[in-house]
């Protein structure tokens, strides 16, 4: 019977292409032999979590012989205090990955639809095919858009909203773009979508948009019962490697999630940890300044060797190389350098950098320049 197991799984499975993550170093340094290796693929933070979350961190191994708080009621409650909203409108998650899976899965179904923008994160597109649902495209500004090039249109995602749409997936700010949507633009959405449709906003790089025009919609909750926001621990707060995340929602919509949400989804460190970093914004502060001013300084570097830059408010810039960019990858790889390819998500002649420490910018910096006068 083998090789027959993949025609036994559900429909949407089948042809289910996996996420494909950033190179990892220790993968580099096998296929290459190369060492000091700076990641700049993966949308992390460089300077790592707070002290204050590490500090929690070592003292919670003590403790791992004991199964974590299965309702993370610390959390919740800190949580709770920040965006002022209910513990029981709180969904915790392996990431908040974990929640928009989770999402589709409470929600979708063969014949019914779901709605995000071409360019959005690649989440969306697998959990919406492996709960066998119906894809809703829309397309994305245009390249040479002057305020968002590729960023969400949101008049084309609109349209394509009916009655069996039952989630619309918005990314804001939208990785890989970087680009981002004003809170009255996604207002105004929000008001013109049927009550029973649910509006996710992804507000996963939040914390680096300094734009006043932005706006965190958590406060507006209590006035749009069918939104949910979805936030992470794993970009601003530096804590990607514990997987913790959540989403702010009604408590009817918390309650339905939270009856699929696995058990003890979110570990007893990462519980701790997301705590404690709560308690200590001077560290996210610190770290979403060094990144926007470290952001302009790699997009001009990008930009001297003509590349157009996708204007971004997040950790990282995209990039368009004129090119196939596959091969500028590996030359950067070459050069103890990883970057993102992007060419799943329909761009294959772009780059996605993230940002790094000064010192890593510095090298990715050199190793751009080393590979483009090498041509």
């Amino acid at each position: 019977m083998g090789g027959r197991f993949s025609q036994l799984t559900a429909p949407g499975v089948q042809g289910l292409k996996p996420y494909q993550p950033g190179k990892p170093i220790a993968e580099l340094e096998r296929e290459y032999g190369v060492r000091d290796i700076v990641k700049l693929a993966s949308n992390e933070n460089p300077f790592g979590p707070s002290p204050c979350a590490q500090q929690r961190i070592v003292a919670g191994v003590a403790d791992l012989a004991r199964y974590p708080d299965a309702n993370g009621f610390e959390l919740k409650r800190a949580l709770a205090d920040r965006h002022g909203v209910a513990p029981e409108c709180i969904t915790l998650g392996n990431g908040s990955n974990d929640v928009l899976v989770l999402l589709a899965q409470a929600f979708l179904g063969p014949g019914i639809e779901a709605v995000y923008s071409r360019y959005a994160f690649a989440v969306y597109p697998i959990a919406v095919q492996a709960a066998g649902a119906v894809h809703r495209v829309a397309e994305a500004r245009p390249a040479d858009d002057e305020v968002a090039p590729y960023g969400h249109d949101l008049d084309a995602m609109g349209a394509l909203v009916g009655e069996k749409t039952r989630l619309v997936f918005i990314a804001n700010p939208n990785n890989p773009t970087g680009t981002w949507l004003p809170g009255e633009a996604v207002r105004e959405f929000i008001e013109a979508v049927p009550r029973d449709t649910l509006v996710v906003l992804d507000q996963a790089y939040l914390d680096y948009v300094r734009d006043p025009a932005y706006a965190n919609a958590a406060e507006w909750l209590e006035r749009y019962p069918n939104l949910v926001v979805t936030q992470t621990f794993s970009k601003a707060y530096g804590l990607a490697g514990l997987r913790v995340g959540y989403s702010l929602s009604h408590p009817e919509v918390a309650e339905v999630l939270n009856r699929l949400r696995q058990p003890f989804n979110v570990n007893s460190l990462a519980l701790e940890a997301a705590e404690a970093a709560l308690g200590d914004p001077g560290h996210v502060e610190h770290c979403v300044q060094v990144n926007n001013a470290e952001r302009a300084r790699v997009a001009a570097a990008c930009a001297r060797q003509g590349m157009s830059v996708v204007p971004s408010a997040c950790n990282f810039v995209l990039v368009d190389t004129g090119r196939d960019a596959a091969g500028l990858y590996e030359a950067l790889l070459q050069e103890g350098v990883i970057v993102r390819p992007v060419g799943n998500y329909g761009l294959p002649r772009h780059l996605r950098i993230s940002i790094g420490t000064p010192r890593e910018n510095d090298r990715f910096i050199v190793a751009l320049e080393t590979v483009a006068a090498g041509e």
